[in-house]
């Protein structure tokens, strides 16, 4: 007898027995990982067959008192029951990619299900150059499965650990930068600094005299997280954003470039220093990704983890 196969239901449809009431459109789990909704506007109950869709664009809720970028990486709070930007160490799963920007204040946001970004340049995954300096001690870069580890050795001597994305983007690339740093060690000295985002190139001791670049800066043995712009011609010294990350927690950094000369920067998915230009509309680039410690001297030890870094680029 041949053999043949028998069509049941496209890919992104999906046959479920609900094991709980569900309401029609509510965002379930597949087992195979991905997200998907109950069809049609009817509930179920407890035994039901149910068709599931793990496709399409759909209106969710949304987390309040957070933004959520056109194309950036968008997950399900299964506890909230509405969509955030990052997941936490429970029932959170992925669920696909912001269309249009959501504001703050915005209860509902547009997802299309289970897409993935495309990053033009991811330092987890592209090639990278990475320079050390020092006249002493032993600073290093390590690889910690898709993360880098920067880190000081508790050396009196100056030290840089840096790692700079080799292939990087225009200045009208419209670009959204996306990092996620965990300050592990802070040091004890404030003797140096820690710098992530874009920038023409790397510097053997001072990120802050990169004559073109965005960053978020933290200072070694302070909390504050800080912001700054330089494009040439118009330059905005490290700014407190007043946030504060705590050690050993994930804070993500976005940086907007969509408009070059008003610079959006954002943490944690709020923006911050709304009032202040990032202008770097001057520059002439190419912008590549840039990670940057750096101690003058003092045996202070530190290390930060670069969780990820990546760009997407757009028309």
């Amino acid at each position: 007898m041949t053999s043949q196969a028998i069509h049941r239901r496209d890919r992104h449809e999906m046959r479920r027995t609900l094991t709980a009431a569900r309401a029609g459109g509510e965002i379930l789990q597949m087992p195979d990982g991905r997200a998907g909704y109950v069809e049609g506007l009817d509930a179920g109950t407890v035994g039901d067959r149910r068709n599931c869709r793990t496709s399409g664009q759909v209106t969710v809720p949304k987390t309040a008192g957070i933004v959520l970028l056109d194309g950036g990486k968008v997950y399900w709070d299964h506890s909230a029951n509405a969509a955030h930007f990052k997941k936490v160490d429970d029932r959170d799963f992925y669920l696909g990619t912001a269309v249009g920007d959501a504001a703050s204040g915005d209860t509902e946001t547009v997802v299309n299900l289970n897409v993935e970004p495309s990053y033009l340049v991811d330092v987890g995954r592209d090639p990278i150059d990475s320079v050390l300096v020092l006249t002493a001690g032993s600073p290093q870069l390590r690889r910690l499965g898709g993360a880098h580890s920067l880190e000081f050795s508790a050396t009196d001597e100056a030290q840089k650990i840096d790692l700079l994305s080799k292939d990087g983007f225009g200045i009208d690339a419209k670009a959204v930068v996306e990092a996620a740093v965990e300050v592990v060690d802070a040091g004890d000295s404030g003797e140096g600094d820690f710098n992530i985002g874009v920038a023409v190139g790397t510097h053997a001791s001072d990120a802050d005299a990169i004559t073109e670049a965005v960053f978020a800066h933290v200072d070694t043995n302070a909390l504050d997280i800080l912001a700054e712009s330089d494009d040439g011609t118009t330059e905005v010294g490290a700014t407190d954003t007043t946030v504060n990350y705590v050690v050993g927690t994930r804070f993500e950094v976005w940086i907007d470039m969509r408009d070059p000369s008003d610079c959006q920067i954002y943490v944690d998915g709020v923006l911050v220093l709304p009032g202040t230009t990032f202008d770097v509309s001057a520059a002439t680039g190419p912008f590549k990704l840039l990670a940057h410690l750096e101690k003058s001297g003092n045996d202070t030890p530190g290390e930060f983890h670069v969780d990820w870094l990546r760009a997407r680029t757009r028309e």
